[in-house]
């Protein structure tokens, strides 16, 4: 049976009836049915970080969810495996086929620049959507996004700015969920995630995006160290507290429970990242033990095996801690069997293996030093391409037409530059549209070789975007009480997430456009028999 229609079924008695729509306020007597289902992406988190988890800690929170839950060990984020498509395949269900969206600062090929000011001249433009177009104020970041920094396209038949919303292509959970009277509300890192809002713009009620890091010189960056990252998702964690007791992200007004809601982690990402681990003083935990301890070390793995650091250890068991909390609240509200719990990731972090770490610098600057760069074609178009890079890198080529002579050219040079695979032509069609007629697909996709990172920056020791293992394995856990717990083994998808949580509040998965499209499945092993 699968979790829609066991979901629906109020006893074996009685027979299924057709989809209920759900909304806010309604009761239903069966303590089987959902009615909220509360989404948790934490960045960076492995399947295999789940599995250790669990294993090491029986009585944490994440082992309460798998004891009536199902565990999916080998579920693959979006690829490329960013933030923005990796949220983006949870709420939508699809893949940058179908949202558009390859990352939060990519290329459109039919925008202007913020500067523009009226959409004239060629198009072309890079589209940023991160802490950039934050809105600062006499140095003071407010939390909202400037429009002055967003660029400007052609929207309902008229040149507007492009908010973060504005540039997603399908709608999102949030949307259905209200076109059926439910409430909504999301938490994240940054004020970008407007994308969630989905193109009306207003899918989510209750937006909350408390800025992890600073785009102003100086400013407060919580992505130094894993208690101040900590620090930051514990404003989320009070907001999903205040929603689950019936109150706004404020905890000042009473607007009744969310029928989906949720919120990111960035500590483990941190945790993952960090070279040398450091608390600020704008950080609470400033001067502690727990912040002397940790001082000055590295995050990351001790070994292949995914073993953590005593820094990454640190950033799993404060998600663990804030998981309790939740699961704590739902209970002395008498939600718990009433509330579908999802724990996944945007996306993984590579690589795992500390001794696989590489940062050879900037692939265009690793172009420029090869010999006769200076006089070759392909890597002046290289040189002149709009280009995205982490452990991936992203070219939009300033003349089409010179896309297989740059992939010949960068396969002919793949020892140097630590090159794996040059996705380029009929191989990139096979996983995206072609370029040549949409514009927001790259002209080529470059896969380093796992633990190459195009970056010479000593602050990171693993980094996310590509296509590798590492990057896309993704934790997974689906969990209700009365649900038989599971490990599920088979590959799924993270956008799988998007049509099981309608299926589950009993609302057609079809009405996501994305899941219409690419023809996205719920979840398998779900039922509650």
């Amino acid at each position: 049976m699968s979790l829609s229609r066991s979901l629906v079924c109020v006893s074996v008695a009685v027979a299924c009836a057709s989809p209920v729509t759900v909304s806010a306020g309604d009761h239903y007597p069966d303590r089987d049915q959902v009615h909220r289902v509360l989404l948790i992406s934490v960045d960076g988190l492995h399947a295999l970080d789940v599995e250790r988890y669990i294993a090491a800690h029986p009585g944490s929170a994440l082992a309460e969810l798998g004891a009536h839950g199902v565990r999916f060990t080998t579920a693959s984020s979006a690829k490329p495996s960013d933030s923005f498509p990796g949220l983006l395949a949870l709420v939508t269900g699809g893949s940058p086929v179908s949202t558009g969206v390859f990352y939060d600062v990519s290329y459109d090929r039919k925008q202007w620049s913020p500067s523009n000011g009226g959409c004239g001249g060629a198009p072309g433009n890079a589209s940023t959507y991160d802490e950039t177009i934050d809105l600062v104020v006499n140095g003071k970041v407010q939390n909202e996004i400037d429009p002055a920094l967003l660029p400007w396209g052609i929207k309902n038949g008229s040149c507007q700015r492009i908010y973060p919303h504005d540039f997603l292509q399908v709608n999102t959970l949030f949307e259905v969920v209200k076109a059926h009277r439910g409430q909504t509300a999301w938490a994240d890192k940054h004020p970008a995630y407007d994308l969630v809002n989905g193109p009306s713009g207003k899918g989510v009620d209750d937006l909350y995006t408390p800025e992890i890091t600073s785009p102003v010189d100086g400013g407060p960056d919580y992505t130094v160290g894993v208690l101040c990252a900590a620090e930051n998702d514990g404003l989320k964690v009070q907001a999903i507290l205040n929603e689950i007791r019936g109150l706004d992200h404020s905890g000042t007004r009473t607007v009744g429970v969310p029928t989906l809601f949720g919120m990111n982690f960035q500590a483990v990402s941190v945790g993952e990242k960090v070279t040398g681990n450091t608390t600020p003083k704008f950080c609470k935990a400033t001067g502690t033990p727990a912040a002397t301890a940790l001082e000055g070390k590295p995050g990351g793995y001790l070994d292949g095996s995914g073993t953590p650091t005593a820094v990454l250890d640190s950033a799993l068991g404060s998600v663990d801690a804030a998981l309790a909390q939740m699961i704590k609240a739902l209970k002395e509200q008498g939600l718990s069997d009433t509330t579908l719990i999802i724990v996944s990731a945007k996306h993984g972090q590579a690589p795992v293996d500390p001794l696989l770490v590489n940062k050879p610098g900037k692939l265009e600057s690793l172009v420029s030093a090869l010999p006769g760069a200076g006089s070759d074609p392909a890597a002046a178009a290289i040189a002149a391409a709009t280009i995205t890079e982490d452990d991936v890198t992203l070219l939009w080529l300033a003349d089409q037409s010179q896309t297989e002579q740059v992939a010949s050219y960068l396969r002919k040079n793949a020892g140097a530059l630590h090159i794996q695979q040059v996705l380029a032509g009929a191989s990139l069609q096979l996983m995206f549209r072609n370029p040549r007629t949409d514009a927001r697909t790259p002209d080529l996709i470059v896969l380093p070789v796992l633990g190459t990172i195009y970056t010479t920056s000593a602050k990171k020791l693993a980094e996310h975007g590509g296509f590798s293992s590492d990057d896309t394995n993704v934790g997974l856990i689906v969990s209700k009480p009365g649900l038989r717990a599971r490990v599920v083994k088979s590959p799924v998808e993270t956008s799988q997430v998007a049509p099981t949580i309608l299926e589950a509040l009993r609302i057609d998965p079809n009405e996501l456009q994305a899941v219409r499209r690419e023809g996205t499945a719920g979840l398998p092993g779900l039922d509650l028999d």
